[in-house]
C-alpha cells in the first residue's frame, strides 16, 4: 500500500485529499513515462461524479503538456477501459471514479497495457514524482505536445462486444436493472435491449451527485423491492463504475459475489470450461461457498481481499473465475478486471441454459451467519499478535471445529483489527466476536 495509491488506486475526497494538482501530476508522470520511447497513446474514461470533469481535464493538461495524445471515451465503465487498452493498443488507461464510494470522493486508477492494474513499482514512482523526489519533468514543445480525441467509438465496441458474448437471446425474460446513478447508466440497458430482454430500469438518471445515493449494488433493498414490485425473473445492480454486480433472484433475495461464484462456477464445470477446477476466492468468501464446493468437487483458493490479488492469482496459474463477496467477478476468458455487466449476462446465460429460476440456482449453497466489528486499536501488530489473544482466537478456533470459522486481520488503511467469525447462528457468531474484542480491551489495546 502507498503513501497515495491503494488497492483500487489514488482515492480521496475531491479538492481536500485528492485534488486537481495530484491528478496533474499524474498526468505529467505518465504522459512522459510511456512517452519515453514512443509518443504515449492512453485512453481516459469516467463515471457520473460531479468533479469526474474537472479530473479529466486536469489528467489531460497533464498528460497532453508532457507530450501524449489522449483519447476521451467520457462517461464510461471501468471495465470497458481496461477493455479498449487491451484491444486497441493503448500505453496505458485512467478511469476516473471511486467506485461505491459517495459522489464528494473520487479516484484516478491506472491501468496497464494488459488491462489490469498499474504495477506498485510504477505507481510508486508517480507517488515520488508527487512529493517532488523526482526532479521536474521535461515540457512537450512545439509538434510534440500532445492533443486530445474523441473516442466514444471504443465505448460502442466495448458494447458490442458484450452483446457478442451470450450465446442464446434473453427473449421474454424481464430483467430489473440498478445502474445507480453511475458508469452503467450509459451502457447497461442498451446491451440488454439488444439481446431481446423486457428489461426495466431503475437509477439511471445521473445528476453528478446521486450516483450511489440509496440505489446500486450497496444498497440492493432497492432492487430487491422492485423485482417483488415488477415480478422479474431476474435483477441486476451495479455499483458506480460497474465493476462489480450484485444479483436478485426471482423471490426478491440477494445474490451476493459467493453466490454467483458457484452458480457460474458449477456451470463452467459441466460445461468443460473451469480451467483447473478452481474458482478463486478472497479470505472473506463464506465457508457456505467452501463446503458447496468441497460437495460439487470443485477446488478453491484464497487471496488477500481486493480484486487486484484475485486477478493476479486468475493470471499466474490460468484459472477462469475468481471474485469477492462485493461482487467484484472476473471471467479471465472475456476480462481481466471485474466486470457487472458480463457477470449479469453469464448468469443470463446460467439460468437460459439449465432452464431453472436463479433462486433454484443458488439454493444448493447455505450461506453461514457472519458478523465482523471493527475495533479501533493502538498498534495493529501488536493487538494480533498479543499472545493472549492469539491464545484467545485458537480456542474460538476449537470450539468452531469444521462448523464455523474465525478470521482476524488489520485493515490496510486504517488503525483498526476486523474480527469476524461465521458459524451456524448470529447468537455465536456475536458471542466469539466479543470474546475476542473482550481480551484485547483487557490487554489494554484497544483506543
Amino acid at each position: 500500500m502507498g503513501k497515495y495509491f491503494g488497492t483500487d488506486g489514488f482515492r480521496g475526497e475531491a479538492n481536500v485529499n485528492l485534488t486537481v494538482e495530484h491528478a496533474y501530476k499524474v498526468g505529467r508522470f505518465l504522459g512522459w513515462y510511456y512517452g519515453q520511447a514512443h509518443k504515449a497513446q492512453i485512453v481516459i474514461g469516467k463515471d457520473t461524479r460531479r468533479s469526474s470533469y474537472m479530473f479529466e481535464y486536469s489528467l489531460v493538461a497533464g498528460l497532453t503538456a508532457s507530450g501524449a495524445d489522449v483519447y476521451l471515451l467520457h462517461v464510461t465503465t471501468t471495465p470497458s477501459v481496461s477493455y479498449v487498452v487491451r484491444t486497441e493498443g493503448f500505453d496505458c488507461g485512467i478511469m476516473i471514479s471511486a467506485s461505491h464510494n459517495p459522489f464528494y470522493d473520487n479516484g484516478i486508477k491506472v491501468i496497464n497495457g494488459n488491462g489490469q492494474k498499474l504495477e506498485a513499482s510504477v505507481e510508486a514512482k508517480i507517488e515520488e514524482y508527487i512529493d517532488g523526489k523526482i526532479p521536474e519533468l521535461p515540457f512537450a514543445k512545439r509538434e510534440d505536445i500532445g492533443r486530445t480525441v474523441d473516442f466514444s467509438a471504443g465505448r460502442n465496441r466495448y458494447i458490442g462486444y458484450l452483446i457478442s458474448i451470450p450465446t442464446r437471446a434473453f427473449k421474454n425474460k424481464r430483467v430489473g436493472l440498478d445502474c445507480s446513478n453511475g458508469s452503467a447508466s450509459a451502457i447497461a440497458k442498451s446491451v440488454f435491449d439488444a439481446l431481446g430482454a423486457k428489461t426495466y430500469v431503475i437509477n439511471n438518471e445521473p445528476d453528478g451527485t446521486n450516483i450511489n445515493m440509496n440505489c446500486g449494488s450497496t444498497h440492493i433493498e432497492v432492487l430487491k423491492q422492485f423485482v417483488k414490485d415488477n415480478q422479474l425473473d431476474v435483477g441486476f445492480a451495479y455499483d458506480g463504475d460497474a465493476d462489480r454486480c450484485i444479483a436478485v433472484d426471482d423471490k426478491g433475495e440477494e445474490i451476493n459475489g459467493d453466490l454467483i461464484l458457484y452458480v457460474c462456477g458449477k456451470y463452467m464445470k459441466e460445461q468443460g470450461k473451469l480451467n483447473n477446477n478452481t474458482i478463486v476466492t478472497t479470505i472473506m468468501s463464506n465457508l457456505g461457498l467452501y463446503k458447496a464446493c468441497d460437495r460439487e468437487g470443485i477446488s478453491y483458493e484464497k487471496t488477500a481481499v481486493g480484486d487486484k490479488y484475485v486477478c493476479e492469482n486468475m493470471m499466474q496459474n490460468g484459472h477462469s473465475i475468481g471474485g469477492e463477496q462485493s461482487g467484484h467477478i472476473i471471467f479471465s476468458k472475456h476480462a481481466t478486471t471485474g466486470d457487472g455487466i458480463l457477470t449479469s449476462l453469464k448468469i443470463m446465460e446460467v439460468i437460459i441454459e439449465k432452464k431453472l429460476p436463479l433462486s433454484t440456482l443458488a439454493s444448493e449453497v447455505k450461506i453461514y451467519p457472519q458478523v465482523l466489528k471493527n475495533v479501533r486499536v493502538y498498534d495493529k501488530k501488536e493487538a494480533r499478535e498479543n499472545p493472549e489473544v492469539v491464545k484467545v482466537i485458537k480456542k474460538v478456533e476449537e470450539a468452531l471445529g469444521e462448523d464455523g470459522r474465525i478470521l482476524v486481520r488489520e485493515s490496510g488503511t486504517e488503525p483498526v483489527v476486523r474480527v469476524m467469525v461465521e458459524a451456524s447462528t448470529d447468537e455465536i457468531c456475536n458471542q466469539y466476536v466479543d470474546e475476542v474484542i473482550a481480551v484485547m480491551r483487557a490487554q489494554n489495546l484497544v483506543q
